[in-house]
């Protein structure tokens, strides 16, 4: 695949910025339309993102980089180029939902509104984002042959024939389990009750997390830590976490973070 959409002005334009945008655009709408349905300020919304934004950036191409880091140390300004890729949706998760917190806190509006209009928002647009890994010729699982690649549409069979082997499309596996969640996660939403902010959040944790451990496990790009998969390590404490405070939720019928 070639990873170029089109050139402006001699200065190359990748589809996985493109992507990328197109996903935060989606995403979006999707709140705009949500927060209509569930009468919250879509205002303070937009406020709360365009805060989150840059910590949510910084967070993902930081935490790439600590991992990568012997791949940057003697180019220390190529750390700052992030348009072919090298942003890690769990440090921008975590970065970026800090930095909602911080911001929610200050203007005294609820943060478990904030969360929970945005974790679908998260989900489609991370959908929509792997595409970009697919253009870029990354983020893809280990060997297969060419009988199992030929299950696949035949411009994901181009796009997997990598260097004479054919590779798992663990981009599209993910992609596709993204948008099963983000259909549970709206179904979540409007069933939310007022005492229970906050669970479409920790469902998101849950759910995302289950399915980037299996995954993970395919792939062959994994950051490591200590010998392990960094992802699955996360993935496992996503679930833990996410699980817990849903069954807070539901038992002591309270809000978190309201």
């Amino acid at each position: 695949m070639n990873p170029i959409a089109f050139e402006i002005f001699g200065l190359p334009i990748r589809w996985y910025g493109i992507l990328i945008a197109s996903g935060m655009l989606i995403a979006l709408v999707v709140a705009w339309f949500n927060c209509r349905i569930k009468n919250i300020s879509f205002d303070s919304f937009l406020d709360t993102f365009l805060f989150s934004l840059v910590p949510g950036v910084i967070g993902a191409r930081l935490y790439y980089v600590i991992f990568e880091f012997d791949n940057y140390k003697d180019d220390l300004l190529s750390i700052f180029n992030i348009r072919e890729g090298g942003l890690a949706i769990h440090g921008g998760v975590i970065f970026g939902v800090g930095a909602a917190y911080i911001y929610c806190r200050f203007k005294k509006i609820s943060f478990a509104d904030m969360v929970d209009i945005a974790a679908p928002s998260f989900i489609i647009a991370q959908a929509i984002g792997r595409w970009g890994n697919f253009m870029n010729g990354e983020a893809h699982g280990g060997p297969v042959t060419e009988e199992f690649i030929s299950m696949f549409p035949e411009f994901i069979q181009k796009g997997m024939y990598i260097e004479g082997t054919y590779y798992h499309p663990t981009f599209l596996y993910e992609s596709l389990w993204n948008l099963v969640v983000f259909a549970i996660l709206l179904i979540i939403l409007y069933k939310r009750q007022e005492h229970r902010k906050g669970i479409v959040m920790f469902s998101y944790m849950v759910l995302y997390s289950l399915g980037r451990f299996f995954i993970e496990g395919l792939r062959t790009d994994s950051l490591m830590i200590m010998g392990l998969r960094t992802a699955q390590l996360v993935s496992i404490a996503g679930i833990v976490i996410g699980v817990i405070g849903i069954i807070v939720l539901i038992r002591k019928r309270r809000t978190w973070f309201s």
